[in-house]
């Protein structure tokens, strides 16, 4: 329980939030775009980058992130994985299930070399989804 915190508060630092009581993080997406792997396993290209403007929320309490897309896309919160720092990220990952229950890794992206730009990846074995997303 003493890690959960620890994260939280990290978390909370990191995205420069106002309320620590708050434990829900609401984000609204610039734009995004998918990978996706071919018939032979390989990764192709990234798609070209669309314009959208969505809500993200981050929902510790729940523990749950949901993308309001027009299809909602709610993601199950399996596991909060330690924080990743290296020159050029701050990484903050979790385990989750979808709607559908498939599992896949979320990872919020903290680019310090980009005016410390975000980004949310939604990582399949077979497409990743990546958009671009700012505090709100």
């Amino acid at each position: 329980m003493n890690s959960i915190r620890t994260y939280i508060i990290a978390l909370f630092l990191a995205f420069g939030l106002q309320q620590v009581q708050s434990q829900s993080y609401h984000f609204k997406t610039s734009g995004f775009s998918v990978l996706e792997k071919n018939e032979k396993g390989k990764w192709g290209q990234w798609s070209d980058l669309d314009l959208v403007n969505l809500s993200v929320v981050l929902d510790t309490d729940k523990h749950r992130i949901v993308v309001y897309s027009q299809e909602i896309q709610l993601f199950s919160i399996l596991n909060y994985i330690e924080r990743e720092e290296n020159d050029t990220d701050i990484v903050y990952s979790f385990m989750c299930k979808d709607n559908d229950g498939k599992e896949c890794k979320l990872s919020i992206i903290t680019r310090k070399k980009q005016d410390n730009r975000k980004q949310l990846y939604i990582n399949y074995d077979d497409h990743i989804i990546v958009y671009n997303i700012f505090t709100v």
